[in-house]
């Protein structure tokens, strides 16, 4: 079943919500002016009473019910109060009673009513009368009183309240329908707008934005909020595209070089050596294409956030000193300078220890990578206020300030051929970017041309409040 739309919701919303507004204020209108209409006349009635009683309170003491009557029929049956009156005595036999109440049945009243009148309405004969029944305690006598008024004009006020209320209501009902319609659409105008632009964007456009509004409300937020999100799917994208691009040109020089290399082999007879030479060239760009794979699928793996992190306290001193060793010996063979300046105080970072060790080994093959022999080659770390740093300076040829904004972006080399020709494929430093930013950290470059480049890696520290594991051997 297909939903309503916004726009009918919010409309059918306010629809209710007004009608059971003008419910609510229609009943309690009628409430009030019925209140006050019965008021009206039961002031006239509570009047009349009130003479009645100062009557009765001007007779003798000792007129029997005969000269009462006498003295009440001679009042009363001239004047408009005793229309619709009447009186017995506390034997209930009659004092008085109007022509029109004698075809009437009188309503019996009870014991506990004899403080305040009782005001009840009646319909008589088609016509609506207020009665109002009483006892009356006067000078030790006791009276039992039914009077009444006709309450016709109030009854026919009420009607005709009811008619307009009956006419008027539904109409301005069908008004605020249609209204509350048209404003609900012009308030999600800029939503269908937004909707239209959003559809029309795909892969290609992705530079398109929706229109920005300058409301101040909940749909210019929204819309600068959609904004910032297609500025990052944008980003996102584009990074994805470079990245396939420079992967798919990245393995395509190994693979035809693979390639190249066995179909020369396979063209004619070679010597033993010969063919040692060609599956040497063979394997050597075989390893290359594996490490180039392997440091795709980590970073492959870094984007999506399935990399899992094994965070607990690290000793950078342990972690610096295991990958000194091996890099002594690289040393060695290239006829390099190590030199090592590690502080010898508490280093203690929350990390992984196996990607910290990736970071100092990332830093160092930089560094010995692009430093030619004779050259220097030096790793240090230190203890700063909050943070670990680890150093690593070269003296090789050193990087242009224009390159080293771009030298952690992912397939950036300064020198192409020279990078491939030392198999480099311009990852390493985006994964170390990457390592020293999940242990919320930061990573630097200074260098000048001709002068070597130094890099740093900023750790912050941890407290240590008990002995850590690593450090108790």
């Amino acid at each position: 079943m297909r939903r309503l739309s916004i726009g009918v919701r919010l409309t059918l919303w306010y629809v209710a919500i007004f009608a059971l507004g003008e419910l609510l204020f229609g009943a309690s209108m009628f409430l009030i002016l019925r209140h006050n209409l019965y008021d009206l006349v039961d002031d006239g009635l509570e009047s009349q009473i009130e003479d009645l009683r100062n009557f009765l309170g001007a007779q003798q003491k000792d007129a029997n019910t005969a000269k009462l009557r006498e003295e009440m029929a001679a009042i009363y049956e001239h004047e408009h109060a005793g229309d619709f009156l009447a009186i017995s005595d506390q034997n209930g036999e009659p004092i008085y009673r109007s022509r029109f109440l004698q075809a009437q049945e009188s309503m019996p009243l009870q014991p506990d009513q004899a403080r305040r009148p009782l005001i009840r309405t009646r319909r008589i004969h088609g016509q609506h009368f207020r009665f109002a029944f009483e006892r009356l305690n006067v000078d030790g006598r006791v009276y039992t009183l039914e009077m009444g008024a006709p309450a016709d004009d109030a009854f026919e006020t009420l009607q005709l309240f009811r008619s307009y209320l009956l006419i008027f209501a539904p109409l301005l009902l069908v008004v605020s329908t249609g209204v509350g319609y048209w404003m609900s659409r012009k308030a999600l105008a800029p939503v269908d707008a937004l909707v239209r632009t959003a559809r029309d964007i795909s892969g290609t456009n992705l530079n398109r934005r929706l229109q920005t509004l300058k409301t101040g409300d909940e749909l210019q937020r929204l819309t600068d909020t959609l904004n910032e999100m297609l500025d990052r799917i944008e980003s996102a994208f584009q990074k994805i595209t470079q990245f396939t691009a420079d992967a798919s040109h990245e393995l395509r020089t190994p693979v035809s070089l693979i390639r190249t290399e066995a179909e020369l082999a396979l063209r004619r007879s070679r010597t033993e050596a010969e063919y040692e030479e060609s599956l040497r060239q063979i394997l050597q760009e075989a390893e290359r294409t594996t490490l180039l794979i392997e440091q795709l699928l980590e970073l492959a793996r870094a984007d999506s956030g399935r990399e899992s992190l094994i965070m607990q306290p690290v000793d950078l001193l342990a972690v610096v000193r295991s990958v000194v060793s091996s890099w002594q010996q690289v040393a060695a063979v290239r006829n390099l300078q190590f030199t090592t300046e590690i502080c010898k105080l508490d280093a203690l970072v929350m990390g992984d220890a196996t990607l910290l060790r990736r970071l100092a080994d990332i830093l160092l093959d930089n560094a010995f990578k692009y430093t030619p022999s004779p050259g220097s080659v030096r790793l240090a770390l230190e203890v700063r206020a909050e943070t670990a740093v680890i150093t690593v300076q070269d003296s090789g040829a050193g990087i242009a300030q224009e390159d080293q904004e771009k030298i952690f972006e992912r397939f950036y080399r300064v020198d192409t051929a020279r990078s491939r020709a030392q198999g480099g494929v311009g990852l390493g430093l985006a994964i170390a970017e990457w390592i020293v930013l999940q242990h919320r950290g930061a990573i630097s470059v200074e260098s000048r041309p001709g002068e070597g480049a130094t890099f740093r890696a900023e750790l912050p520290l941890i407290a240590v409040d008990v002995p850590s594991p690593l450090l108790m051997k």
